[in-house]
């Protein structure tokens, strides 16, 4: 039986292939493939950001697709962070604490959800997609030139800032849903009162 994929599905399938060909660039070649992992990096970006737009665009961004997108997006930016460790343990040593923080606060948001929806969460924030803009200037710099330094901890600040919008989104829903703005629009849906999506956040 063939299978058939929509543009998103291809989208999100190209995002998923990257974090192997990434850890393997960053195994295998080692610093010389910097550059070809930052390139790789900005395209996986773009194709986040086209996928919700052009399922939203031709009304098919259904909870399926919306929560294999967000997993995706998880394994893309563990990949990056894994080729980081690899390319420079010493940098990511130096910041264990801020990374494991971030970690844990990404465990507890699976966690809450889990028991209370028995379901991953899916909720494409506003925040989140803010915190996803600022790994990908915090990547460049540890990638591409071997620094932490404010890029990388202003990142750790708006993670820590867009976990906790996504547990209160969590706390807040009477029902999971997915593609939250934020956790003002968790309160407006327990209060059944209708907002409007923007299609560029979500």
């Amino acid at each position: 039986m063939k299978l058939t994929l929509n543009t998103p599905q291809k989208l999100i399938l190209f995002r998923f292939l990257l974090a192997p060909i990434i850890l393997a660039l960053a195994y295998f070649v080692g610093e010389t493939s910097k550059p070809i992992i930052l390139t790789l990096m900005y395209l996986g970006l773009i194709s986040d950001i086209l996928d919700g737009i052009i399922a939203r665009k031709q009304k098919i961004a259904s909870e399926k697709l919306r929560r294999l997108d967000s997993q995706t997006d998880m394994i893309f930016w563990l990949s990056l962070g894994v080729a980081t460790w690899i390319l420079y343990p010493n940098l990511i040593r130096e910041n264990s604490i801020a990374i494991w923080s971030i970690l844990i606060m990404e465990i507890a948001c699976y966690v809450i959800s889990f028991l209370k929806f028995k379901k991953e969460t899916c909720t494409h924030a506003f925040l989140s997609k803010m915190w996803g803009l600022s790994l990908l200037i915090a990547f460049t710099s540890l990638i591409g030139f071997n620094y932490a330094g404010l890029p990388f901890y202003l990142a750790i600040i708006l993670g820590l800032i867009s976990h906790i919008d996504v547990i209160l989104i969590v706390l807040i829903l009477p029902k999971w849903t997915h593609d939250i703005p934020s956790a003002y629009h968790a309160y407006l849906i327990r209060k059944n009162k209708t907002f409007q999506k923007n299609i560029f956040l979500n």
